[in-house]
């Protein structure tokens, strides 16, 4: 998944108050607004875009997870327990002794 820079989306600052983040949010979702666009396919991504930004900004929870942990932030529970494998030696070294366990168990 590519990294969506939320605040820029929105074109706010990270130290935006929630009230920035409206006025950024209903101006621009007026401009890209499906019913001010139709058929415009390029318009309704960028309002789906403003929609997805604006419900982890104005979400006080949401965005301090955001800000904590980017876009993984929801599943941090599944990212904090699946090992990631280095590309130095001892993740190769990592890498064979479990693929050897595993051979050995089957």
């Amino acid at each position: 998944m590519d990294y969506k820079d939320y605040y820029k989306i929105l074109g706010v600052e990270r130290s935006a108050d929630e009230k920035e983040i409206k006025k950024a949010f209903r101006k621009l979702a007026q401009q890209f607004h499906p019913d001010k666009n139709p058929g415009d396919k390029v318009a309704e991504a960028k309002f789906k875009e403003l929609n997805e930004a604006y419900t982890v900004l104005s979400d006080a929870d949401k965005r301090s997870k955001y800000d904590r942990f980017g876009l993984n932030g929801n599943n941090m529970s599944v990212a904090a327990v699946t090992p990631r494998i280095s590309t130095g030696v001892a993740g190769r070294v990592r890498a064979a002794i479990t693929a050897g366990a595993a051979l050995h168990a089957t």
